[in-house]
């Protein structure tokens, strides 16, 4: 079962602002007004996080909407007073909205420029395990198994840093807030693109781009998630174009031209599945030790390089098991749950 890890009850009022957020953008029903009404009214501090985070994203429509939701009266229309200026008149219409919506629940106004990290929010698989998360704008982001994200938005840009693992991201084109991932040292940068980011054992950073491309930079060192990281310059040295592959963290960084095949390979853990195309059966097994606990001991080194080709279920090791002494002459004993030991057949 996947985990979503709370960073305090605010976060859980982020995701529900974010949806109404993206809901508002295109067009509320009649059912969802009503929703989004009795949404706000269960607790106090959902109107403040709403209103933070439109105010955040600088989202003036969204705004609009939340005062047709509730109508100005006319002791409400007395109160106002002539504006001098266009600034004055945007920020005029802010407040406005927000004591009229605040007034209507009772309680205070909310601080409307909250800091960039109070808007992390961290997802987490186990071993074994995928999700995916769509996130406020319409990103999609699969985990794979044993992986941890934090992701921060603000008004002018999106981040994600991953902690561990491995992470497929879909990105939602927003041309004026771009798109970053922080792993390790390293940042990966794209307006809308689709592309998979790894934290390998030996801690560099596999990417595999499989739309668009992708601007690669270094990380400072000692950057935090809540601070910016800067907008990178493409150039021909640092874009990995869709079907390519760098490992980033080696003496080369080269990129490699991926086929449909290779790329699908990769991917297939999506499907919940390990797809293998003549890898080193140690190579292979390790591989699938990601996806279970259990750890499989070589006993005779000549096994070790045999290759093996097929389709397995990720984390079935019984079945995968079964194949290797049917189709590969390896035979097997398990010790425990969590040791099995490989020979000759």
């Amino acid at each position: 079962m996947t985990k979503v890890v709370d960073i305090g009850a605010r976060d859980e009022r982020l995701d529900g602002a974010s949806r109404w957020v993206a809901r508002m953008d295109r067009g509320l029903t009649d059912p969802e007004k009503a929703e989004l009404q009795d949404w706000m009214a269960a607790d106090p501090k959902n109107a403040e996080r709403l209103l933070a985070l439109t105010r955040r994203w600088d989202k003036m429509e969204s705004l609009s909407r939340l005062a047709e939701l509730f109508p100005v009266t006319r002791a409400d229309r007395a109160i106002r007073r002539p504006v001098l200026s266009w600034t004055g008149l945007a920020t005029a219409v802010t407040l406005i909205v927000a004591v009229l919506l605040l007034s209507k629940i009772g309680v205070d106004e909310p601080d409307v420029t909250p800091p960039v990290d109070e808007f992390a929010t961290a997802y987490e698989t186990g071993i074994g395990e995928q999700a995916t998360q769509t996130l406020a704008d319409g990103t999609i982001v699969a985990l794979n198994t044993n992986s941890l994200v934090n992701v921060a938005y603000s008004r002018h840009t999106r981040v994600l840093r991953l902690a561990r693992g491995e992470i497929h991201v879909e990105v939602a084109k927003d041309a004026d807030r771009p798109f970053s991932v922080i792993a390790g040292d390293h940042i990966v940068q794209a307006v809308g693109t689709a592309f998979s980011v790894q934290i390998t054992d030996d801690r560099q950073i596999d990417l595999m781009v499989t739309e668009g491309k992708v601007v690669v930079g270094a990380r400072s060192p000692g950057d935090s998630l809540g601070i910016v990281p800067p907008l990178l310059v493409q150039s021909s040295t640092n874009t990995v174009q869709a079907g390519e592959e760098i490992v980033l963290g080696t003496p080369e960084e080269t990129t490699k031209q991926l086929s449909d095949e290779d790329i699908e390979a990769k991917l297939s853990w999506r499907e919940g599945r390990l797809i293998f195309r003549g890898e080193r059966l140690e190579a292979a097994l390790a591989e699938v030790e990601r996806y279970t606990t259990v750890q499989f001991v070589f006993l005779d080194d000549e096994i070790r390089t045999r290759e093996v080709v097929g389709r397995f279920r990720a984390g079935d090791v019984d079945s995968l098991l079964l194949a290797l002494r049917l189709n590969f002459n390896v035979a097997y004993e398990r010790i425990d749950d969590g040791q099995v030991l490989l020979s000759n057949l």
